[in-house]
């Protein structure tokens, strides 16, 4: 059984997934091939071959010699009817991730009916309720896969080190509006009130951040005073966060998830699993594996008061605070894995006649 993947750009969450599945699902006797359109800053290091080209003449030559059982194309619809024309007629599956706000994702969804009632055979989504519900009410023909992402409780785990002088409240995203960035910033302005020695660490990419999102980004962050706080990461590689989670779970800080709207939330989840303790919004996605004051903290989406109690909460109550982290641990452990994922999969090209 031969597979390709593909999505946009090397970077963020899909890459992640990519990294780890393909992994997996080679272990499992699957061979996986990875493309994408756009080179990017993706820093995964991999096994298996990936290709990044957006020429049909390379696309095509791809096509034909490798000849793939199956195709999951990521967000990208508008790839189902190129790949068809392009002359492949195996199995294609839409995979729905990081579509940002729900909103937004209906609007996709709706736009891509055409593309998925004439180009492709079912849908693959995380379980997640928003685009589960929508894609049953937007596409009630189409067969869905619903597969839980792989998260890498093997690698992501709490590594002992010096902590840091003073407590961080940390922020993994991109500027842009879903990730919600300046509810970050307000939310750290109204704990330094309370914790004056705080320190911000934003880990980012500035490639994909907009210009004027760069721009209002340093005026907030100027205007609320924060820039004397502020470190900014850019293009971590992924196996090098777990340093950086328990780093913020040594220092007395933690992870503030500030997003409108997560398919899954890769970030949140591997803090977690580092005893990284949380603070986010219940972004659909990250029910996954936040249980409010079980492995993390929620608090309401633009209620600022709420989260900064909630925040201060995990800094000055110690015994929660550590039963989150071991909790938070435990859970991830026992309902994430690789070879689930991979049974899941096997499963869903078996459904096929492919084995």
């Amino acid at each position: 059984m031969k597979v390709l993947f593909t999505f946009y750009v090397p970077s963020g969450g899909v890459e992640t997934l990519n990294k780890l599945r393909c992994e997996s699902l080679q272990r499992s006797g699957i061979e996986c091939h990875v493309l994408y359109l756009m080179p990017g800053s993706g820093q995964n290091t991999t096994n298996f071959p990936v290709f990044v080209s957006s020429s049909d003449e390379e696309i095509k030559n791809l096509l034909e010699t490798h000849n793939y059982d199956a195709i999951i194309v990521t967000s990208d619809y508008l790839l189902l009817k190129r790949l068809r024309e392009l002359g492949y007629r195996g199995i294609m599956i839409y995979e729905s991730q990081g579509l940002g706000k729900r909103s937004h994702a209906e609007t996709l969804i709706r736009d891509a009916v055409p593309y998925l009632r004439s180009y492709c055979n079912a849908v693959l989504i995380p379980p997640t309720d928003h685009l589960l519900e929508l894609f049953i009410e937007i596409c009630p023909w189409l067969h869905r896969y619903v597969i839980p992402n792989i998260v890498d409780v093997q690698s992501f785990q709490h590594i002992p080190a010096e902590p840091p002088a003073n407590p961080v409240i940390a922020w993994v995203g991109r500027l842009e509006s879903n990730k919600n960035w300046r509810e970050y910033l307000r939310i750290a302005h109204e704990i330094r009130l309370y914790k004056p020695d705080i320190h911000l660490w934003m880990f980012h990419d500035p490639n994909l951040a907009a210009e004027d999102q760069k721009q209002s980004f340093q005026e907030e962050l100027h205007a609320l005073g924060l820039n004397d706080r502020l470190s900014t990461f850019t293009n971590i590689p992924n196996h090098v966060m777990p340093i950086y989670y328990s780093s913020i779970a040594n220092s007395g800080g933690f992870l503030l998830a500030t997003s409108i709207t997560e398919g899954f939330g890769y970030a949140v989840a591997e803090a977690i699993c580092c005893t990284c303790p949380v603070l986010s919004t219940d972004s659909d996605g990250v029910r996954s594996f936040i249980v409010h004051n079980v492995t993390g903290k929620f608090y309401p989406l633009g209620n600022i008061p709420t989260a900064v109690n909630e925040g201060l909460e995990l800094m000055n109550n110690i015994p929660l605070r550590e039963g989150l982290r071991q909790q938070g641990r435990g859970y991830m452990v026992s309902r994430f894995g690789t070879e689930k994922y991979a049974q899941s999969f096997r499963e869903m090209m078996n459904s096929y006649a492919i084995f």
